[in-house]
């Protein structure tokens, strides 16, 4: 089993050119945002002497090209700089709200497969019917409702007027996390599950077709016995590469929803950052977010080998 798993050396080292360019667009991305930072720190009343004076301090005066590198070099060191607005190091920053927007992300991801693998059963065992229509149903309006506005309606209904779960924040123990984070991680669900619950609807028909199906069948396996051991893990084979895929959007989405409940994570730090122009705290957050994307697509690849016997990625970097 673990030989097949020696195409990971390779797609790390493909991983660093995509790395690179990852810095590239962050780097250019958060400086064509208008405004001067150093204005924006210093405020409106600020003499122009002082301005120049910052802007000199941060290294804005230089060519563009010379910032760049600058920022290559301090970032082989570890060093992100310092937040513009916090005045502390960035990647202090950025590890103290990583844990926050994991803990969503992988709440949400839980949720996701919660809803979607028993919705997807229902469907996929009575396909065309009236059941399989209304899964069809909620799958079309969960992913057309905006995920911003579900989580205000489940911040009115269920925070505001059931009082069942606090409006925002993070709690301070392991049980608080859990409770404050399920609203936010329901809302990223909701607008996850409608596409694992088709890929995973799909396919699941298809296995349920195949022959080994047919001779499990005939020996007397059925109900939930028969979904677990021999349909839902050859079902489950296409979805792992759909939720790998739209995983990046989650991380995405986190973003704004952190903000509507008022979550301590990368996404209203990243909000934050980007009201006050503070460029070391934006290329910080937008960099571990695409290096989180690259090394998704590598775990994916991972979890696809084991789960399916009939792929060998290190056969295929051979050829």
């Amino acid at each position: 089993m673990l030989h097949r798993l020696t195409f990971i050396p390779s797609r790390l080292l493909q991983a660093v050119p995509v790395v690179f360019g990852v810095t590239l667009i962050v780097f250019f991305m958060a400086h064509l945002l208008p405004g001067d930072p150093a204005q924006a720190i210093l405020g409106d009343k600020a003499t122009p002497d002082a301005v120049s004076a910052l802007r000199t301090q941060m290294g804005l005066d230089k060519p563009i090209w010379a910032q760049y590198f600058l920022f290559l070099a301090h970032l082989a060191q570890g060093d992100l700089g310092m937040s513009f607005t916090y005045q502390r190091p960035v990647t202090e920053i950025v590890l103290q709200a990583i844990p926050v927007t994991m803990s969503l992300v992988v709440f949400a991801l839980t949720l996701t497969l919660v809803i979607s693998i028993p919705l997807a059963a229902i469907a996929a065992t009575a396909p065309d019917k009236p059941r399989d229509f209304a899964v069809r149903t909620f799958t079309l309006i969960g992913q057309g409702m905006p995920q911003f506005w579900v989580g205000i309606m489940l911040i009115l209904l269920l925070a505001v007027r059931a009082r069942i779960f606090p409006v925002g924040g993070f709690g301070e123990t392991i049980l608080d996390h859990v409770y404050y984070l399920f609203l936010p991680a329901l809302t990223l669900a909701i607008s996850l599950s409608p596409t694992a619950i088709r890929s995973l609807r799909t396919s699941t028909i298809s296995v349920l077709g195949s022959d080994y199906v047919s001779t499990a069948r005939s020996k007397g396996a059925s109900g939930v016995p028969l979904f677990r051991q021999h349909v839902l893990r050859n079902a489950a084979i296409p979805t792992v590469s759909v939720i790998g895929v739209h995983l990046g959007y989650l991380v995405g989405g986190s973003i704004v929803i952190e903000k509507v409940f008022a979550i301590p994570g990368l996404g209203s730090l990243m909000l934050d950052a980007i009201y006050a122009r503070d460029f070391p705290t934006i290329q910080a957050v937008t960099l571990f977010v695409g290096i989180f994307v690259t090394f998704v697509g590598i775990l994916t690849d991972v979890i696809y080998t084991l789960m399916d016997p009939r792929v060998n990625l290190a056969a295929k970097g051979r050829a």
